[in-house]
């Protein structure tokens, strides 16, 4: 595709998006970094006159930007999914005391669970808390759709959302250039009936959040985000976001209603369209949000009943499932070899999970980050993962359940940003209510597993600037822990000491397990050591393949093979390194136990 570059750009959603708060006069966004929603600050940041940040969690995050709005500046809360369930308790009231400047807050919702714990619809959210949701369905509307919410924001005095999902957020798309609108000047004002909410402010506030959506549902009958595209033939479609594009490609001559506004919804329009065609389908992600609304309006539609409600819709899911037989071949997806996700070579995290792997009775409360792939084979050591930062909380309740039964069981594994994030709680209610779980913080110095963003306890802001660095030891000290321990992980054998040592004291305690991210940038220009494999040492114990490390490969021997190839007869095969993808930790030297591992010296 040929276009001016010094008009259009080629974006992804993401990247739209933060030049759409730019040129929306946002000045304050803030976050926390969640896939599919975490490029969007980092490309905000990189913009004159505004101020971006990583805040510790998704509540935080919304809560700066409510304050930003309420000193008149226009301000964006971006988070994934399930991070808008940590930011509810500000959204719902945020509801009611409106704002001053625009409002917008983005929830990238993630079909299909490619980076996430669950599916989940945020439509809901806007139901429920009474807001207006916008839904882009490429770039190009995904940066438009910012200006517009902030307009709708200062226009109703509501906070508005903006959901997209991982294909809008990734997608790449042509995107117009604009200007930056005049950004309003921030001042205060004191406002205390409207921004302080006790019940009887609440009350009146709650009569205005009505009057206001009743107004939003009449402006959502002329947003040109609404549109009927007209068509021929009987049958109709309402859909919205990256469901319109499945759409249009499946049934590109079909009537289309989309909607750009999700809710609330132009229910004349609606009813207009679903009259003008003798049958009406519903086509959307996950919930069957749209459906139920329209149906509830007395509207014969079809949709879930039709059209799967789990996972990532595509073009051919739709097409064979309005027209079981007449999908083309051209829709078949090309099914691909499995990838499965792996910890990198000289992960910091491997060593401390063999040490647990090794503990057949104890119970491990994982967390969300990369060290959820402790769950995988062949290490195999993580027992339940829910949500950012229960592993701490759910170590405590086992141990209350379990009793004396559960001392020198129970373990919590969480790292250090989401520590920072929901865990710190978790760990002073379990020393304030004299439990006994063991709590280990795999302090990285780095927010890995979303792309290396910065968090209170890494020593840089967003912007990379210098910041202050948490001390997890005084933390926990002046939380109440009393035994506080700090392991290099790369050292298997001594961090598997300190783990039986502080898993087995009745008392809480803490492990935090130190050593860098391998792919942090002054750690990739590090010079490391690699290590080969003495082939000639090698017995094919499967110690060091046991650490799951990519770096290493298992070559298979059958007896013939093994004695034509010069190994012990009944040897099942060898271990080998692959020394380009080598990144020097030395945890498989530890566990080899024949000398078969080498650290290779530099000439």
């Amino acid at each position: 595709m040929v276009f001016d570059n010094e008009t259009k750009q080629w974006l992804s959603g993401n990247e739209a998006i933060a030049q759409g708060a730019w040129e929306a006069g946002i000045t304050v966004a803030s976050g926390y970094p969640g896939t599919p929603s975490t490029e969007i600050m980092g490309n905000f940041a990189r913009y004159d006159d505004v101020y971006a940040e990583w805040a510790p969690n998704e509540k935080v995050g919304l809560e700066v930007a409510i304050g930003a709005s309420f000193a008149g500046a226009r301000a964006l809360a971006t988070m994934k999914h399930v991070g808008v369930n940590v930011a509810a308790d500000p959204l719902f009231t945020a509801a009611y005391t409106g704002v001053r400047g625009g409002l917008v807050v983005l929830t990238a919702d993630d079909p299909e669970m490619h980076s996430s714990q669950n599916e989940q619809d945020n439509r809901n959210y806007a139901f429920a808390a009474k807001l207006p949701m916008l839904e882009p369905s490429d770039p190009a509307e995904a940066k438009a759709m910012v200006g517009r919410a902030v307009e709708l924001s200062e226009q109703l005095d509501t906070p508005v959302m903006l959901r997209i999902t991982t294909r809008i957020a990734h997608v790449k798309g042509v995107v117009e250039k604009g200007e930056r609108v005049a950004v309003p000047e921030p001042s205060i004002e004191k406002v205390p009936a409207k921004l302080v909410m006790l019940p009887g402010n609440a009350r009146v506030r709650r009569r205005e959040v009505e009057k206001r959506m009743a107004t939003a549902r009449e402006m959502a009958e002329s947003l040109p985000e609404n549109r009927v595209e007209k068509g021929t033939g009987p049958r109709g479609f309402i859909a919205a976001g990256t469901s319109y594009n499945y759409v249009k490609e499946a049934f590109p001559d079909a009537p289309v209603l989309k909607l750009g506004m999700v809710w609330p919804l132009p229910e004349k329009m609606i009813r207009t369209f679903a009259g003008s065609v003798e049958e009406l389908i519903i086509v959307e992600e996950l919930d069957p949000f749209l459906e139920l609304h329209i149906k509830s309006m007395g509207i014969d539609c079809h949709g879930e009943d039709i059209i799967p409600n789990q996972g990532e819709l595509n073009s051919f899911i739709v097409k064979t499932a309005v027209e079981p037989e007449s999908a083309p071949e051209v829709f078949e997806p090309v099914e691909l070899p499995m990838r499965p996700p792996n910890m990198c070579a000289g992960c910091p995290h491997r060593g401390l999970f063999y040490g647990l792997s090794k503990m057949k009775d104890v119970f491990v409360s994982g967390d969300i980050g990369c060290y959820t792939l402790g769950f995988l084979p062949p290490l195999s050591a993580m027992d339940a993962c829910v949500c950012m930062g229960a592993s701490i909380s759910m170590a405590h309740g086992m141990a209350k359940a379990l009793g004396e039964k559960g001392e020198g069981k129970l373990v919590a594994v969480i790292g250090d940003s989401t520590f920072m994030h929901s865990g710190l709680t978790g760990l002073l209610n379990t020393v304030y209510n004299n439990s006994y779980a063991t709590v280990i913080i795999l302090d990285n110095r780095i927010t890995a597993m979303t792309g290396h963003q910065q968090n209170p306890a890494s020593g840089k802001s967003l912007t990379g600037e210098p910041a202050s660095a948490i001390d997890f030891e005084q933390l926990c000290s002046s939380l109440g822990v009393k035994r506080i321990t700090v392991v290099n992980p790369h050292d298997v054998d001594a961090t598997r000491k300190v783990l039986k040592q502080e898993i087995a004291s009745p008392e809480p305690s803490v492990v935090i397990s130190r050593a860098p991210c391998i792919l942090l940038p002054e750690e990739v220009k590090r010079k490391k050591p690699t290590y080969y494999t003495n082939l000639d040492n090698c017995t094919g114990c499967t110690a060091c393949v046991q650490m799951g490390c990519p770096a290493i490969s298992w070559h298979p021997l059958t007896p013939e093979e093994a004695v034509e190839q010069g190994y012990r007869e009944k040897q099942r095969g060898y271990a080998e390194i692959t020394e380009v993808q080598c990144n020097g930790c030395g945890q498989c030297a530890c566990v080899c136990k024949f000398d078969a591992i080498t650290r290779r010296e530099e000439d």
